[in-house]
């Protein structure tokens, strides 16, 4: 946990960026789109160094609080130290704390940065805005021995070129050249004469916060099988990890080593590098012609293979070959409940996935998004906290999207992040979470200070989109239902993605009551009145969307179109008006089994039948041999984004959602966080 600090330093930038405006990248995601950044402005990596000398007392407690935009490497005498920080808006942004002392030394000491501006608009970070910087102090011994400031030099890293972009502007492709000249710049005998100084940010206008999670873990994974074949070298790692590839090599000067990455393999056994996922993992190390050059990737790829393609007269050094995976701390508290193998299976995969997948953020893929999403992320964060018992990740999450009400008091569905986007009914998924936070910690004091920010939500899609009955009419946000829409069950309602809809539909509308209804209880909890009287809109609901007659619910109140995912919803949130109603859904349920479920379904179902006493058939779901078992059969090791690899037309093989099939193996009683 970083302690708050009051900085010295200034942020420091580079020439290219030091009186730049700021961008805005803001917008509702109906207005029009923001340009993207000026090409000469992305993929920028800027170094910074500085020397500075400490004495044998001092050494024995340096610390240094440091932050950067969009990201940092930091090193000290050469030694790699950490990375950060987590993304966030500049009106909150973060910073990191670290413990120097076994990093310095008596004497002279070298300070090193590399710091990243990507430039896109996406997922990943708030880019494409231009602000770019690095700000730190170093306190030793209680005071500060370093701050950020025109002493320290700056330069370009000329050794970074991209070689394309990958998923949804997510990353660039990186051509590593080791003959440039920077590299080796975070050594302390580097030299450095020819840098200049870095330049005062005149335009950073930060408040600076400490991040409240914690800081990546590194975890160096070696391949399980490596094989030489003519000049084609391919490695398995055994499973899909989120990191980096390094290995040493020698060859001709400016001769290229080819590199390929990916989640599976063909059936030639090469490596499908062209992923499902959107994805061309292909990139390029030029060598320098000195006898060992070594790989230095910066920015991290979701893969388990791996393939080198070596040139003429270039070598690899074989046993130099390793995975750095990269994630979030993870130490395994909850238990399975069952002692089956095929349950202990689904077990292990999924918390395999949650142990290697969680980042800085939940993100829902590592690969063609690494988006930091508001929806199902509430789902797989549950998971997450309640197997490890570590919820700083939930408040931070919640804090997170609260803050994006900047930009539309409805909150956005990324956060932290240029990409804008606006999906109806994730604010809403927040509530059960908030919910299940207050039972869990009985941090009352934490939701207190908050809510009335969850009540300004509500309020929101009051105001903004409902109906003389209270329930949800119109919207200028789209809606999932389900993801992707093979799983809709042909769900017949106005939900399509850049469009307003003009008519009631029953998952938005069940979503809006289950978000009251919890909202509710979390105001009982805290000794408030309910926030709103949940009769009427029951009434209501039942009077616009049940089929008396079929006993389920239909899509809209202008079609008579059931649908699975149209039940699923207020199965979950008890809004069925009668018995018969519900029996007919787990009746359809016990025919269907998950065959009807994918990324926004197979959650709500399992909770609802874990609450209802569903034991047996919770069971039966969560090893039934089409569902994560059928993962398993085709080689996962980290969950898929479906249950299947063709089940979507860019799947992704590492992905969070249906990691929350360990929600309900583990040994609690999910009675406490599910509402009746």
């Amino acid at each position: 946990m970083t302690t708050e600090h009051t900085f010295q330093g200034k942020w420091i930038t580079s020439g290219r960026f030091a009186a730049l405006e700021k961008r805005n990248v803001f917008h509702r995601q109906l207005a029009p789109a923001v340009p993207p950044e000026s090409p000469e402005l992305q993929n920028r990596h800027v170094l910074f160094r500085r020397k500075f000398t400490l004495t044998s007392e001092q050494i024995k407690s340096t610390k240094i609080y440091i932050s950067a935009d969009d990201y940092y490497k930091l090193y000290v005498n050469g030694r790699f130290v950490g990375q950060g920080p987590t993304a966030g808006y500049d009106f909150h942004y973060f910073y990191n704390e670290m413990d120097l002392s076994d990093y310095v030394q008596p004497g002279q000491n070298t300070l090193a940065v590399h710091t990243y501006y990507q430039g896109l608009l996406n997922r990943v970070w708030v880019s494409g805005d231009h602000q770019h910087g690095l700000i730190l102090d170093v306190v030793a011994d209680g005071k500060t021995v370093v701050a950020s400031d025109e002493t320290f030099l700056q330069h370009e890293h000329t050794a970074y070129s991209a070689c394309g972009i990958v998923g949804y502007d997510t990353q660039f492709m990186e051509r590593y050249d080791a003959a440039a000249p920077e590299v080796g710049f975070e050594q302390p005998d580097f030299d450095d004469s020819g840098w200049e100084k870095a330049q005062l940010r005149q335009n950073a206008h930060y408040q600076l916060f400490p991040q409240p999670s914690s800081q990546l873990v590194f975890e160096d994974i070696r391949p399980v099988s490596l094989k030489r074949e003519g000049n084609r070298i391919a490695i398995d790692f055994g499973g899909v990890y989120v990191g980096v590839m390094l290995f040493s090599a020698h060859g001709p000067k400016d001769s290229e080593i080819t590199l390929h990455f990916g989640q599976e393999l063909l059936e030639d056994g090469h490596v499908r590098y062209d992923m499902r996922c959107n994805c061309v993992y292909e990139e390029f190390f030029r060598l320098s012609g000195a006898q060992k050059d070594i790989l230095n990737p910066f920015d991290f790829k979701s893969f388990r293979y791996a393939e080198i393609l070596l040139p003429e007269g270039a070598e690899v050094d074989m046993d130099s070959i390793v995975l750095v995976a990269r994630h979030y701390p993870f130490q395994l508290t909850a238990k399975c409940q069952y002692h089956d193998e095929k349950a202990l299976a689904v077990w292990k995969l999924c918390v395999d996935t949650l142990h290697y997948g969680f980042q800085e953020v939940n993100q829902d893929c590592m690969d063609r998004e690494k988006g930091y999403y508001l929806g199902d992320g509430c789902y797989t964060l549950l998971t997450y906290c309640m197997l490890t018992g570590h919820y700083v990740l939930i408040e931070k999450f919640f804090d997170d999207f609260l803050a994006t009400k900047f930009i539309n008091r409805g909150l956005m569905t990324c956060a932290a992040c240029a990409m804008m986007q606006e999906i109806a009914e994730y604010p809403l998924m927040m509530y059960p979470l908030l919910y299940a936070y207050c039972r869990l910690t009985g941090n009352l004091d934490y939701v207190r200070n908050r809510y009335d920010a969850f009540a300004d939500i509500l309020d929101f899609y009051h105001e903004q989109y409902t109906d003389t009955d209270g329930l949800i009419n119109r919207s200028d946000k789209w809606c999932v239902v389900e993801w992707p829409p093979n799983f809709q069950d042909g769900y017949d309602a106005e939900i399509e993605e850049g469009k307003m809809s003009h008519s009631k539909h029953v998952a938005l509308n069940a979503y809006y009551l289950g978000a009251i209804k919890y909202f509710n209880a979390v105001a009982g909890l805290l000794g408030k009145a309910p926030y709103a009287d949940l009769s009427p809109l029951k009434t209501a609901f039942v009077k616009a969307f049940w089929d008396s007659e079929r006993k389920q619910f239909r899509d809209s109140d202008i079609s008579q179109h059931i649908s699975f995912v149209g039940n699923a919803y207020p199965y979950y949130f008890g809004l069925f008006p009668e018995e018969a109603g519900k029996q007919e859904f787990l009746r359809r349920v016990r025919e269907a089994r998950l065959s009807k479920t994918s990324l926004f379904v197979v959650f709500p179902l399992l909770a609802a039948l874990s609450r209802d006493g569903e034991a047996q058939l919770v069971h039966e779901l969560l090893t039934d041999d089409m569902a994560w078992l059928h993962m398993l059969r085709e080689g996962a090791t980290r969950t898929f984004e479906g249950w299947g690899k063709e089940m979507k037309w860019n799947t992704s093989l590492f992905h969070l959602t249906m990691s929350v099939g360990a929600m309900f193996l583990a040994d609690w009683n999910l009675q406490d966080i599910l509402l009746a």
